[in-house]
């Protein structure tokens, strides 16, 4: 909240001291920051899903002259986002949830780790949403996936505690002797 409240600041839209337009910048900085890093852990997420899903349906056999890659499940949750994830997305209050997709899985088109705050320059930091937003449409670009029609995959999305709970209650239904 710091760093929105200085970045409304330093755009005017706030007020703020004369004197403090430095440390408004570095709370800005800051903030970007920890910004990066949480959406590098959801791209961590999110790509190690992709490869499952990969993983998954070549393993099938069903799309066996289709060239499915990763990047066709990140084209699903950008673009064909099903109405029930979509729902329950904004349910969680995730608006622009197809944004933190894009940015996630474009900042891990280009690190493997996440680096120090030391290696980021103040201007990138101010303006990183660009950059990851083209590296998301440059690693779609370079691996050519197969483009999914609407509904061609099927799959939902659940909180931790909620996907638990599922995971308890099919255990406790095998064990049953029903």
């Amino acid at each position: 909240m710091e760093s929105s409240r200085a970045s409304l600041a330093l755009q005017g839209f706030l007020p703020a001291d004369a004197g403090n337009s430095h440390d408004l910048d570095q709370q800005l900085l800051r903030g970007r920051y920890a910004e990066l890093r949480m959406l590098y852990y959801i791209g961590k997420d999110l790509i190690r899903w992709m490869e499952q899903c990969t993983e998954a349906t070549v393993a099938s056999g069903q799309f066996a002259n289709v060239r499915v890659r990763p990047e066709s499940f990140a084209i699903i949750l950008v673009q064909q986002v099903p109405a029930h994830v979509r729902a329950k997305l904004e349910g969680w209050g995730v608006l622009d949830f197809c944004a933190l997709f894009r940015r996630s899985i474009g900042l891990h088109a280009i690190f493997q780790d996440f680096p120090g705050v030391e290696l980021f320059t103040p201007e990138f930091l101010r303006r990183y949403h660009r950059h990851l937003d083209q590296w998301y449409e440059y690693r779609l670009r370079e691996s050519a996936p197969h483009r999914p029609e609407p509904n061609e995959f099927t799959f939902d999305l659940y909180a931790s505690g909620e996907y638990a709970l599922l995971l308890e209650r099919s255990w406790n239904s095998s064990a049953d002797p029903a």
